[in-house]
């Protein structure tokens, strides 16, 4: 399904936004990240895919690849410990900790004691768990009962400690909470709620170094405007999303490209606040195998970034997501093969969605000419969930775009 947003609007970046999420906040955020070890030095991957971008019929194809940020395998690796280090630095306002010395673990005596939780689908809650054992504090994640065993021991290996649940997200965000509460420590959640904006804005602040780097990698199409027409957008709660698109609308202003939002069909809830104007919920089971888009709960300060900038909203199947996953790692035609975990693909499934249909591709305006964005969010951070749903291993397509680059260079 597909649906215009009769809210959607390009003009200037709206002063009350740029006072939350900011290209100023952004660069500094960007700066004491590039002083982690938890990450990789450099920018991630922009790749070309010209041959699939024939075989779609639009003008260009890019994709931002984000399995190669960190050994976390995720775009989550900038958002928590942006997060964890703004709170800290806001607790302990007479201990004058320096943000760079927080994440190089130089106060770890005096933060032993100093506890967060999360609740996480995955991703977020290992970012945490690597900024917390670098920083030096204690972490505790709570999951919920779709979260699978290799991704509890993922998080677990950074010293997390784990707290199960039998519900799902939404439950286990509520179960986070009401634990804070009974032992004085501090939820850090990439989804805001009533009373809780704080550390949700700075998550969302630290996926700016995203699309502070695409700006770079890219050159401008004309005066102001992007390089790329239409940027497509994984769901969720909204937060990677209003990062993203927040950055690109107050750089590109008025000429910013088109927002499209791609979430799985029982996880909809960002399609649901497009067509009741507010921040909503999903109306579908939330089980997906795009594990990091099972949300349920549109994040209210998310919505704010949200309700004007992104044109369209869609919904797609789970078997999209999978042979989406596929034709990435394939590498067919000669473009690079690339590792897409299960989340990742949205964008591209989307877009395969949208072009199977003449009627749907022109309300987009997607067309020969247009130049695509989509970011790649995870590499294959469930090894054994990957090698099922695309029938080889992370490993081997690894191994085919070595084969690839050397190819390249030769």
């Amino acid at each position: 399904m597909l649906i215009a947003n009769e809210n959607a609007t390009h003009k200037a970046y709206p002063n009350v936004l740029q006072q939350i999420l900011s290209i100023e906040k952004a660069a500094e955020s960007r700066s004491w990240l590039s002083q982690w070890d938890g990450i990789n030095p450099g920018a991630t991957p922009l790749v070309k895919l010209p041959a699939l971008a024939t075989a779609l019929g639009v003008g260009e194809l890019w994709v931002k690849d984000e399995s190669a940020r960190s050994e976390l395998g995720s775009f989550k690796a900038l958002g928590a410990p942006i997060a964890l280090v703004r709170l800290i630095l806001r607790v302990f306002p007479e201990q004058r900790f320096e943000a760079n010395s927080l994440l190089s673990g130089e106060y770890r005596q005096a933060l032993a004691d100093f506890t967060v939780i999360s609740a996480t689908d995955g991703n977020h809650g290992r970012g945490l768990a690597a900024a917390a054992k670098s920083i030096g504090c204690r972490c505790v994640i709570v999951l919920h009962a779709n979260v699978s065993i290799e991704r509890e021991e993922a998080i677990a290996a950074y010293g997390a400690e784990i707290v199960r649940i039998a519900g799902n997200y939404d439950e286990s965000v509520e179960k986070a909470a009401s634990i804070a509460v009974e032992n004085e420590w501090t939820v850090v959640s990439d989804t805001s709620y009533e009373g809780y904006e704080e550390i949700p804005r700075d998550v969302m602040q630290g996926y700016g170094t995203i699309a502070a780097e695409i700006v770079e990698q890219t050159p401008q199409a004309g005066p102001n405007e992007s390089a790329f027409t239409h940027v497509f957008l994984q769901g969720g709660v909204g937060g990677l999303a209003a990062g993203i698109a927040s950055y690109f609308w107050e750089v590109y202003g008025a000429q910013r490209p088109a927002f499209i939002m791609v979430e799985p069909q029982q996880a909809d809830c960002l399609y649901q606040s497009a067509l009741s104007g507010d921040a909503a919920k999903s109306e579908g089971s939330v089980d997906s195998v795009m594990a990091g888009l099972a949300c349920g709960e549109t994040s209210p300060l998310a919505w704010k970034f949200l309700k004007e900038s992104v044109d369209h909203f869609m919904t797609i199947e789970d078997g999209a997501a999978v042979d989406a996953m596929r034709i990435l790692a394939s590498g067919k035609n000669q473009d690079i093969p690339l590792v897409a975990g299960e989340s990742a693909v949205a964008g591209l499934a989307g877009l395969i969605q949208i072009l199977k249909s003449p009627i749907l591709a022109a309300d987009v305006s997607i067309d020969a000419n247009s130049r695509i964005l989509l970011i790649s969010t995870e590499g294959a951070t469930a090894p054994s969930v990957y090698a099922e749903l695309v029938g080889e291993t992370a490993e081997v397509v690894l191994h085919r775009q070595k084969a690839w680059h050397s190819r390249d260079v030769a």
